[in-house]
């Protein structure tokens, strides 16, 4: 389990040392404009990178010293205060903030992360390390895809990101799916994705649930890891599907997949 949180970490910091020469010199102008996520414009998904890495050393400093996780105040009011800020300020406080929340990470030994135990106040028992960190670098990977797809419609998701974050496309998934998108329709899909390759059912039915290949699947699915977890996310536009993506047997349609997964 530790060798998973390695894995994770590295990736973190892999995230962070792409993404932060990338915005630390961005004007205003840049960083006002609309990014992947439709309700915010850069500064503000870099805002909501920024405060998450408070909020998440917080939580992860409460696990260390033994006094659990802060109360929906302090979220609130780490919130706000980034709310509050300019643009520019937003983009600076997120290098800072990650870096820290980064260098902490990577600051556990391996006994550490293989036993610790962590309260985020919303699972029903305490979770690892890897957990949690994993967690983290789902929020960053998509959101940093918001970021640069602001400037390049072809973006994609990081690759060091990209197979951690499939190994743990399951955990959500059933809080990310709307099995009534499709009217009802129970559907079992083969899903088949590259870079990684990987092969795996998505149940749609009374809910949304990922499992083994399905035998004989009502619809089949390839496409690049990538797309496959932005799919789920809502990040899946047309004009940011790329070509190789490809949905046979006619059960149903991409955009009745995008309709399953509305993103948030």
């Amino acid at each position: 389990m530790s060798e998973r949180a390695d894995h994770i970490i590295a990736a973190l910091r892999s995230g962070h040392d792409h993404l932060a020469p990338l915005v630390r010199d961005l004007g205003t102008v840049d960083l006002t404009r609309p990014s992947g996520a439709a309700a915010w414009d850069v500064s503000q998904v870099l805002s909501h990178l920024g405060s998450g890495a408070e909020i998440a050393l917080a939580v992860l400093e409460g696990a260390l010293d033994g006094t659990g996780p802060k109360d929906a105040d302090f979220n609130k009011s780490v919130w706000a205060r980034w709310d509050a800020m300019s643009p520019g300020y937003r983009a600076a406080g997120f290098v800072s903030a990650n870096e820290t929340l980064v260098a902490r990470y990577e600051g556990l030994d391996a006994q550490t992360r293989e036993d610790l135990r962590i309260d985020l106040g919303f699972l029903p028992v305490p979770v690892d390390v890897a957990t949690v960190a994993g967690l983290r670098l789902s929020e960053f990977t998509f959101h940093t895809w918001d970021v640069e797809v602001a400037f390049d419609p072809a973006a994609v998701l990081a690759p060091a990101a990209t197979g951690p974050l499939l190994d743990q496309a399951g955990l959500l998934i059933g809080r990310l799916g709307k099995a009534d998108a499709v009217d009802g329709r129970p559907v079992r899909l083969a899903i088949r994705t590259t870079a990684p390759e990987r092969s795996f059912g998505l149940d749609l039915g009374e809910a949304v649930a990922l499992g083994d290949e399905p035998a004989g699947p009502d619809a089949v699915l390839t496409a690049p890891a990538e797309w496959w977890l932005r799919l789920t996310t809502g990040r899946h536009a047309p004009a940011y599907t790329p070509a190789d993506v490809t949905l046979t047997g006619g059960a149903l349609t991409l955009d009745d997949l995008r309709r399953v997964f509305p993103g948030f």
